[in-house]
């Protein structure tokens, strides 16, 4: 059972229906993220997020863990009665009895814990890999630019590896961002600034937090690209040659750090309120998703306007006429503007990656790649 479960973790392709594999997988996954949630619950000091502990309704927590585990385990012993990819729904109900033997949703926490341990985002990495999942797969199959392409399609484990690094270090993110952003930013005065910032309706701030953001990260991502150690680094997010949702993940965790870093400090000490950062956040993760997303989706006149998965695959394009084209992350008009925007007679491009094809392939060569002299 383990050595197909592994066979079957180191593929790709399309799931035929009728075998069980499709269930199976559901059933499978749902236990992991079962496991992994009532271990949340045993260690919350170490492996959830202060953030969002603080927001839970634990009582809906172990609802949504109970129901998880039920459809989770009823998938899988079907499959397993009616001997449908019965080693892989045998993992998964192998996985659910072993979650249910730890306390499921029943395990007690107690509310006196340690707040200011060091931690990892167990629980943000589930509840961002959970949601993400069942929205983006939806809409990637209601409206797919490549309709031959499958979910699991080739390199998938490698963006799956970039996701759960790049979630797991959340405390070691959060903290080495505010220590930057205070290092580099903290000198600016910006008193006058603040006050009339923080006068502006909600509607009036939240188009204008994205534009200093996206300013930000306009010349922030221009820079990896004609700054050859930057590209080094950049080079890893664009080598993926299969956009969906899942590879916007495959980020360079130096990458991330530093972007995040230049992004969010103008924003911090420009004063916006915690409803329009928490705001901006919400959109900035929604586009990040999408725009790379498999979807055909333009919008029409607005795409000058808004980055769409059209402008943002163009990005990623081998095309001569999109190298280097298209930097900004939430208003195209930038491109426009600074004349980055891709001008092709073409609808969407033929093909995606580093031209050269150079960058290794592997999430662990992928860490390294930045730091090695070939290619």
């Amino acid at each position: 059972m383990l050595k197909q479960l592994r066979a079957f973790i180191g593929s790709d392709g399309a799931l035929r229906p009728g075998r069980g594999l499709v269930s199976g997988v559901i059933a499978f996954t749902l236990a992991i993220l079962c496991f992994l949630g009532v271990m949340a619950f045993h260690f919350p000091e170490y492996l959830t997020t202060p953030e969002l502990r603080r927001q839970y309704d634990v009582a809906l927590m172990r609802q949504i863990l109970f129901g998880a585990l039920v459809v989770a385990g009823a998938l899988s012993l079907v499959n397993v009665l009616f001997n449908r990819a019965r080693w892989l729904s045998a993992a998964a109900f192998a996985v659910v009895t072993l979650s249910t033997l730890l306390g499921g949703h029943k395990v007690e926490v107690d509310p006196n814990f340690p707040d200011g341990t060091p931690y990892i985002g167990l629980d943000w990495f589930i509840l961002d890999l959970l949601g993400s999942a069942l929205i983006f797969i939806f809409i990637e199959k209601l409206f797919a630019l490549r309709k031959d392409q499958p979910i699991f399609r080739p390199e998938w484990q490698t963006e799956l590896n970039h996701f759960i690094v790049n979630h797991m270090v959340i405390g070691f993110m959060l903290l080495a961002t505010n220590l930057l952003v205070h290092n580099i930013f903290g000198w600016v005065p910006t008193e006058g600034v603040r006050g009339w910032i923080a006068q502006l309706p909600f509607w009036a701030a939240l188009p204008l937090i994205i534009l200093v953001a996206d300013l930000m990260q306009y010349w922030t991502h221009r820079a990896y690209h004609e700054v050859p150690l930057l590209w080094r680094l950049h080079a890893v997010h664009h080598s993926t040659e299969h956009m969906d949702w899942m590879a916007g993940s495959r980020q360079h965790i130096l990458e991330t750090l530093i972007t995040r870093t230049l992004v969010l400090g103008p924003i911090f000490l420009l004063g916006f309120s915690k409803e329009v950062i928490d705001a901006y956040i919400i959109v900035v993760g929604f586009q990040a998703v999408f725009n790379h997303a498999n979807v055909s989706v333009r919008l029409g006149p607005l795409r000058y306007l808004i980055v769409t998965p059209n402008f943002h695959h163009w990005h990623h394009s081998q095309d001569q006429e999109a190298l280097d084209k298209n930097y900004a992350a939430h208003y195209a008009f930038l491109d426009h503007l600074f004349g980055t925007a891709v001008n092709s007679p073409r609808v969407w491009p033929e093909r995606y990656g580093v031209l050269g094809g150079y960058v290794p392939k592997g999430f662990l060569r992928q860490l390294a790649f930045p730091f090695t002299w070939k290619g």
